[in-house]
């Protein structure tokens, strides 16, 4: 059975949402880098909402050769799943619409050969994951900065299991990565 990973990244005050200029896909330090070129070799899948799909498809194809960082090569090749039930042709290779109950697939994922599958950005359906107890770790690239606002990866009244410290990796530029595993 492959892993559900959540990946984000998160303000010290615990916002996933992208509400000022924060994260730069483009600006992150080599450390960084090498970090999560490390987590994509155990990645051969992406579960995405479609706001986030929509938002990764009209930026990172138009990177593929130009981008140092790796990104854009590495979402070209894995299988993108995006959960949409407006969207009718993804118009990027490798691209899967899941127009049904995103749990379900989810777990029909999960029970395919493969490897990890990554779910990033897509707060909605980290929130569905989430309360579906589907996820199997958790990576929180934490970022140096208070937003004071915005959507949190943990909404207020969801349980959420109890979970263990698997890792931290602490960077030069100030973001830590923390991984979790749910306590099962």
């Amino acid at each position: 059975m492959r892993d559900l990973v959540i990946t984000q990244n998160i303000t010290l005050d615990g916002a996933v949402e992208m509400l000022g200029d924060w994260f730069d896909p483009q600006g992150q330090d080599a450390e960084v880098l090498a970090e999560l070129r490390r987590q994509d070799e155990t990645c051969d899948a992406l579960l995405l909402g479609r706001r986030t799909f929509e938002a990764f498809r009209g930026y990172w194809p138009d990177q593929l050769g130009e981008d140092q960082t790796g990104v854009a090569e590495q979402l070209d090749r894995v299988s993108k799943h995006v959960v949409s039930s407006t969207l009718t042709d993804p118009a990027w290779r490798h691209s899967t619409i899941i127009s049904g109950d995103p749990v379900d697939a989810a777990r029909a994922l999960k029970a395919q050969a493969g490897q990890d599958i990554v779910v990033t950005g897509s707060i909605t359906l980290c929130h569905a994951l989430i309360e579906a107890d589907l996820v199997d770790e958790y990576r929180q690239f934490v970022v140096p900065v208070v937003q004071g606002r915005g959507r949190r990866l943990f909404p207020e009244g969801v349980e959420v299991p109890s979970l263990t410290l698997t890792e931290s990796l602490s960077f030069s530029s100030g973001i830590v990565c923390l991984k979790h595993r749910p306590v099962r």
